[in-house]
């Protein structure tokens, strides 16, 4: 610091000689001086602001530290600031001479960011890390951490269409990472590296960071790629060690929103509809205001040097259709211990989770909306044999009943997790610290699905059908790392860190269906189903277990606060890989320096550019995808019944053909990007420009049968397929925020930050290994009746990642016949692209007195969709005469579409969107209480109203294809809103936080 001000009294010489001829006496006025002090140093601080409050009069300090100002009658309080300094008010009173001892802002100088394997002072980051804290967080009733972060850091993409309560986000950072490994960040809960979301309650979390760039993950080596979520659960007590108690609870109701208009009842018979004699409005019959309940208890406190924390977390989350729910139990125990004059630490995390789940088929939506408005619910007339349970039904092909469909198929989840992690730190010199932490992961569950006797879709055929699934997981990770911290010469200070790591992961489950019930019983008694092979029934079983074993290492430098460097470098061996490649090194450089501390940078606190690069992996979705893994081959009937079980032949067949040379996909990134501050951190932000080159892709390809593998000589192929590392990728993007802290509106306090990417498309560099080679790959028919066999995403080498291919509509005919520019898929023309071409979000928070106001907008532009429901119900085809029509202002009417469902290009719409995503209302109640902290009622909302041109269910980005029958590759089709999305709902929260002490 003495040398920071030494630096500044040549440079402010001649900006005090101008402020101090400005200063004009005035007989009414008095002369004020004083001394401007570095508390700790004692030395004079130049170039301080000296004002005069609720003024724009003022002075800066002269080279040693001194001030002198003018002051007027009712002037009583001068304001005294400086980078790096705590802001101090002084009364004038009567003084004539004022010294000021000023401390230094250690909260903004040194505000601690956490990175893998520890933390270090946010001035020092030189990669892409965005850290946030509570205060942040996106409000209301969000039951997951990813919806904490929605819209809130440049370059995570987190959507989640339509509004089941049980829909899991699809979570991005900076685009497409990869189409046939994990495309979701790597999540670090507590130091637990791959824990689950679910581990944890969005109310018991401390801070959130986000490792963006590949030097910043790439200490994580081959689990990297896809970019790393640190969440931070520890919560410390009060300084004084008094037991602290917060609860907070809260009420939401749920509406369905968004519905696309169809005809009338009247309207569709007047269009030539069949009749059916009723007056139905399907959507009011399936759906209704749904009430959700949260409650959130915590208790934290410390004695001697044992601090705790102690949670226990309760959400009963109720969907707008009945038989749909999502009821979660989260609970938490921290316990941090120190010894030895806390030379040894110990820290135990403990959390435990039930989530119960049900659901309908989301078939239920696209029924209630293209259903005939004419039919009953129920049959109008006695049906002796009771069928279909009473409900109204045609054998009609693709033409059931909704709430029947709702009612007679269930679907339940029972998940238990349990993540219990043990730390010991020990200091064996100040600067030298060993630690070592185990942790153990556990993921257990059981689901079960049933098709009523009754069922018109599947029961009916099947004689009733139950299902039974369970799926279990073990995780066990031990790490040790060793840290070491030098002042080497006078002010150049290192940290070193070094690490071994061992993981080992289990999975195994069952699955058992049967069919042919003479009641309907369900799941919970499958013997009561009669057949066990053929249609509707399955029994299958598997397990399999890999290793990953990692040595790492870190090495970070800082001369004079102003110069910083990092060097990490991770070697991993996997099991899962073929044998040729079953270990990667995964390094990463970055640097960068404060200009201010070099420069008069002005108005600028804080100017550091930086620069990094880094190579991060990913793992397959499977450990046994190299091994050529063999499965159950057809059954035969020997004689001819069915029935008879002990006459079936049960052959053996392989799955895939082995792969020795299989190997983790490779992301090479290079950043470079600049974080600055102004006015003393009044105004804060950030950008960052990326490039990354994604190698390797994994993917499983088809093959010739009985060809030579050239993956494992001397062998042929046995299979059809075989996983290969296949593709290239490139991309790119360019990010900004900023955030302004605190702006005076009067009595009024805004603080707003907004944050945007931009996107550069992810080109498609090859698509080929050896001699396997593809020009493109094609995915997404739109699907029956009569559109199965014309996929419209073309991924194509040299072009960008899902682009939308198909005829381009050139009009209608008098009759309104299609009019189309070609019937020959080779001839398609590109008409869009399902990836977005940006995304923002805008955040701002007012406070007057005890009130406060924050609303959230986010927002997307540059991606289409195809809109479904238009695709396939907007025509008045006589053919179609039992399904209703949707309407919306892109539906043509004179001539009305007679032809039969066809893709063309006006399906594919734009849909970028402005979207109200949350805001929250509350105010603070004082309180003279010894034992309450706080009371605070809030009214929050979520998803109020959007902006956009798009007229499907929901304009939200679609990352994936959970239709296109192959969950590897669902990546490389984003962009299709399928007839089946959960209805989109808006929802009002009222609650009340209070904090005691």
């Amino acid at each position: 610091m003495r040398n920071h001000l030494q630096k500044l009294k040549t440079l402010l010489l001649a900006l005090t000689l101008i402020f101090s001829v400005s200063i004009v006496a005035n007989a009414q006025n008095r002369t004020v001086t004083g001394t401007v002090l570095d508390a700790t140093l004692g030395d004079g601080i130049p170039g301080a602001t000296v004002i005069i409050k609720g003024t724009t009069r003022g002075v800066p300090t002269d080279l040693d530290g001194k001030f002198s100002i003018e002051i007027q009658p009712g002037d009583q309080i001068l304001v005294i600031s400086f980078v790096g300094y705590n802001t101090q008010e002084v009364e004038i009173g009567n003084q004539t001479n004022i010294t000021v001892n000023m401390e230094e802002d250690i909260q903004s100088l040194e505000e601690a960011v956490v990175i893998g394997y520890g933390s270090q002072d946010k001035k020092e980051i030189t990669s892409a890390v965005v850290g946030v804290k509570p205060e942040d967080f996106n409000r209301g009733n969000v039951s997951s951490p990813a919806g904490l972060l929605q819209g809130k850091v440049a370059g995570l993409s987190i959507t989640r269409p339509g509004g089941s309560p049980n829909g899991a986000a699809n979570i991005r950072l900076r685009g497409l990472s990869t189409f046939g490994a994990n495309s979701s960040p790597l999540i670090v809960l507590d130091g637990v590296i791959g824990a689950s979301l679910e581990n944890v309650d969005p109310n018991d979390i401390q801070s959130i960071d986000v490792l963006k760039d590949g030097s910043a993950a790439a200490i994580y080596g081959a689990r990297g790629s896809s970019g790393v979520i640190l969440i931070t659960t520890t919560k410390k007590a009060n300084k004084d060690g008094r037991t602290a108690v917060s609860i907070n609870t809260f009420g939401t109701m749920d509406q369905a929103t968004n519905l696309i208009p169809t005809l009338s009842a009247e309207e569709f018979v007047a269009r030539g509809g069949t009749d059916f004699g009723s007056n139905t409005d399907w959507r009011e019959e399936l759906i209704s205001d749904s009430f959700s309940y949260t409650t959130n208890a915590s208790v934290s406190g410390g004695f001697n040097n044992t601090n705790y924390m102690a949670s226990v977390n309760w959400r009963d989350n109720q969907g707008i259709v009945d038989g749909v729910k999502n009821e979660r139990l989260n609970t938490r125990l921290n316990i941090s211990q120190g010894a030895l004059d806390n030379k040894l630490r110990f820290n135990i995390n403990l959390s435990f989770s039930n989530v119960d789940s049900e659901d309908i088929n989301d078939a239920a939506f696209r029924y209630a909306t293209l259903y005939n408005p004419t039919a009953p619910i129920f049959e109008n007339t006695e049906d002796a044999n009771n069928r279909f349970g009473g409900y109204f039904q045609r054998d009609l092909f693709d033409f059931y009943n909704p709430v029947a469909l709702a009612n007679q198929q269930k679907f339940i989840g029972e998940t238990k997790t349990s993540l219990a992690s043990y730390r010991v730190e020990y200091d064996i010199m100040p600067n030298l610290t060993v630690s070592a932490q185990y942790s153990q992961d556990r993921r257990n569950t059981l689901s079960g699905a049933f098709w009523s006797r009754q069922d018109f879709q599947v029961g009916f055929g099947a004689g009733g059908s139950a299902q039974r699934n369970t799926f279990d997981r073990q995780q066990k990770i031990f790490e040790s790392t060793i840290r070491y911290e030098q002042d080497i010469t006078d002010g150049l200070n290192m940290t070193l860190l070094g690490g071994v790591a061992m993981q080992s992961t289990k999975n195994q489950g069952f699955n058992a269906r049967v069919r042919q019930y003479l009641f309907d019983l369900g799941w919970d008694n499958l013997g009561a189903g009669s057949i066990r092979l053929g249609n509707n029934t399955d029994v299958s079983s598997f397990a399999n277990e890999d290793q990953l074993n990692s040595l790492f290492g870190r090495a970070n430098f800082n001369y004079n606060n102003t110069y910083f460097f990092s060097a990490s470098v991770r070697a991993e061996t996997y099991s899962g890989f073929g044998a040729n490649n079953q270990t990667g090194v995964f390094p990463a450089l970055s640097a960068g320096a404060d200009f201010t501390q070099i420069f008069d940078m002005g108005i600028f606190n804080q100017f550091k550019p930086r620069v990094s690069y880094g190579v991060t992996g990913n793992l397959p979705p499977s450990p046994t995808l190299a091994l050529g893994v063999f499965g159950n081959g057809n059954r035969i009937d020997i004689d001819g019944d069915p029935l008879t079980q002990n006459d079936v032949f049960v052959g053996i067949v392989q799955n895939s053909n082995p792969n020795q040379d299989l190997k983790w996909e490779t992301k090479k990134e290079f950043n470079i990007g600049i974080d600055f501050g102004l006015w003393n951190d009044k105004v804060t932000g950030s950008m960052d420009y990326y490039t990354r080159n994604i190698s390797d892709l994994l993917f499983n390809v088809p093959v010739a049968t009985g060809a030579p593998n050239p993956f494992d000589p001397g062998r042929f192929n046995t299979a059809s397929s075989t996983w290969v590392n296949l593709a290239d990728l490139r991309a790119a993007g360019f990010e900004f925020a900023l955030g302004v802290n605190g702006i005076d509106l009067g009595a009024v306090k805004w603080t707003p930050n907004i944050n945007f990417t931009i996107y550069d498309k992810t080109v498609i560099e090859s698509l080929s290994a050896g001699d396997l080679g593809f020009d493109e790959l094609r995915f997404a028919p739109p699907g029956s009746p009569g559109q199965n066999n014309n996929p419209i995403i073309y991924n194509r080498v040299g072009e960008n990642l899902g682009d939308i291919y198909g005829p381009r509509l050139l009009g209608l005919t008098d009759g309104g016949e299609y009019i189309l520019s070609t019937t020959d898929p080779d001839e398609f023309e590109k008409l869009g692209n399902g990836l977005p071409k940006g995304e923002f979000g805008f955040a701002n928070n007012f406070v007057y007195g005890q009130w406060n106001l924050s609303f959230f907008f986010r927002g997307a532009w540059g991606h289409d969709l195809y809109n479904s429901y238009r695709g396939f119900y907007e025509n008045g085809d006589p053919a179609s005469n039992t399904w209703n029509s949707v309407i919306t202002d892109k539906t043509p009417t004179n001539p009305l579409v007679t032809s039969s469902p066809t893709f063309n290009s006006s399906y594919v719409e734009d849909a970028s969107f402005v979207r109200l995503d949350n805001m929250e209302l509350g105010y603070n109640f004082k309180t003279n209480s010894p034992n309450l902290n706080s009371f605070r009622v809030y009214f929050a909302a979520q998803n109020l109203f959007t902006i956009t041109g798009y007229t499907g269910i929901d304009p939200e980005i679609r990352v994936t294809d959970l239709e296109n029958g192959n969950g590897f590759t669902s990546s490389l089709s984003p962009g299709i809103e399928r007839r089946n999305t959960y209805f989109q709902t808006r929802s009002f929260t009222l609650g009340v936080t209070v904090n005691f002490k």
